[in-house]
């Protein structure tokens, strides 16, 4: 599933170079956090968010039945 996620953004960023990805694991689902430069931001959410609701809609009906629930989230690398 992350390398779903790492192609979608990476179609829309231009500073893949700088680009970020980190999973945690829980029990019940897997959060992934995509940080981007600032440059980048609008780029990848897209405008009012589409690209962003498209790429967690994907996600959402990517995930095989039964397994563990992912979650997107889209940050700005300064934020950390």
């Amino acid at each position: 599933m992350l390398d779903l996620i790492k192609y979608v953004v990476e179609q829309f960023a231009e500073d893949k170079a700088n680009i970020e990805y980190k999973v945690e694991e829980t029990d019940e689902a897997v959060n992934v956090t995509v940080l981007l430069s600032d440059s980048d931001m609008g780029k990848v959410i897209g405008k009012q968010g589409k690209i962003a609701k498209a790429l967690r809609t994907l996600v959402r009906y990517a995930t095989p039945k039964g397994s563990k629930k992912y979650n997107l989230e889209i940050r700005e690398k300064s934020e950390e």
